[in-house]
């Protein structure tokens, strides 16, 4: 599934206008794949990946997110926050407390390209020149760091 992902980017950049949105709506979907809890094998992963891929884009119009969408809800603009109540923030807080200590929990070229995306919003080709890593070998960083994330914090959720 992996030589599937330039040329989603690709496509879904054509699309949308805009690569680092593209970029980002392809790791979701790469990750709503790898999550499926269905054991039926995908018997069209190419159709599949785009599917989902394309139904990540309309949830986006629909949510009027194409704006920059941060696939992991603790990443999101603290909007949601914003109010400013005790327990919100006390939930936020402890939310990223989560995403730290999964991340921490990282290899560290897989933790920074993710930090260095996320939170620093460069390329996968900045990144793979500040790594002195391939740019692939980036995206892959980024999908399992995400994926690993969301785990992590679905288990803790659950205790």
């Amino acid at each position: 599934m992996e030589n599937y992902y330039r040329e989603l980017v690709c496509f879904l950049n054509a699309k949308l206008g805009n690569r680092q949105v593209a970029e980002d709506v392809v790791h979701d979907a790469y990750v709503r794949v790898l999550e499926r809890s269905s054991e039926t094998p995908i018997e069209q992963p190419r159709a599949f990946l785009y599917r989902t891929a394309l139904n990540l884009v309309i949830d986006g119009h629909r949510r009027n997110a194409l704006r920059q969408v941060e696939p992991l809800d603790v990443l999101d603009s603290e909007e949601r926050f914003a109010a400013g109540s005790p327990h919100a923030t006390h939930d936020y807080g402890q939310r990223l407390a989560m995403l730290e200590r999964a991340l921490a929990e990282l290899p560290a070229a897989c933790r920074d390209s993710f930090l260095l995306r996320k939170l620093e919003g460069l390329s996968h080709l900045q990144i793979a020149e500040r790594l002195g890593i391939s740019r692939t070998l980036v995206e892959k960083h980024i999908v399992n760091a995400m994926k690993h994330c969301r785990v992590r914090i679905r288990e803790w959720d659950a205790h």
